[in-house]
């Protein structure tokens, strides 16, 4: 019976045939974001234990809701793009984002026409950091400034990523690309 299970385990970690790759990027400044927004929590609980609030409750409490609402949507919105993981293999491109590895986008590569590597994207062109998208675009998860790939989908709409490294992403998923047109 454990034999199985072994088997079954080993089953699960193999991955599809062909090149597998795998990048990260991250942005260190992003940090002082979180801390930015950890603070802002950190006051809106200290109004909330500190009621030596002397304009009445309905102030006290709109204080400590703006600040503990701001503290997590900054939290939130900079953990969640502090770095960001890729992996292709024949398959699919994977993109995971922050420590809990949401958002989360998974893009087949059926449905990919064309990958091309961009040697720099800034968030400027985006628009910021994050989780982006723009009508002329397409969308995008820009977390730092940087290389990135770009890929054209069947249905004619752009999806940008910045990773490290992109030029050798753009090989690997050509490659599966000229695979999967056999």
């Amino acid at each position: 019976m454990a034999r199985r299970n072994v088997g079954t385990l080993l089953d699960m970690t193999v991955h599809p045939p062909g090149p597998l790759w795998t990048g990260r990027a991250s942005n260190r400044v992003q940090w002082l974001l979180a801390a930015a927004g950890a603070a802002c929590l950190a006051l809106g609980i200290e109004l909330a234990v500190d009621n030596a609030w002397t304009s009445g409750t309905v102030p006290l409490l709109m204080s400590v809701i703006g600040c503990l609402a701001a503290g997590l949507l900054i939290l939130y919105g900079t953990l969640a793009f502090v770095h960001v993981a890729v992996t292709v293999d024949a398959e699919r491109l994977d993109v995971r984002c922050g420590h809990m590895g949401l958002p989360r986008r998974t893009i087949r590569l059926s449905d990919v026409v064309a990958a091309e590597f961009l040697p720099l994207i800034t968030p400027q062109q985006w628009g910021g950091w994050g989780y982006r998208w723009r009508p002329d675009k397409g969308t995008a998860i820009i977390v730092r400034r940087g290389e990135g790939v770009e890929l054209r989908l069947g249905d004619g709409k752009l999806f940008t990523v910045t990773v490290d490294d992109a030029e050798n992403a753009v090989r690997v998923i050509r490659t599966h690309l000229r695979t999967l047109a056999r």
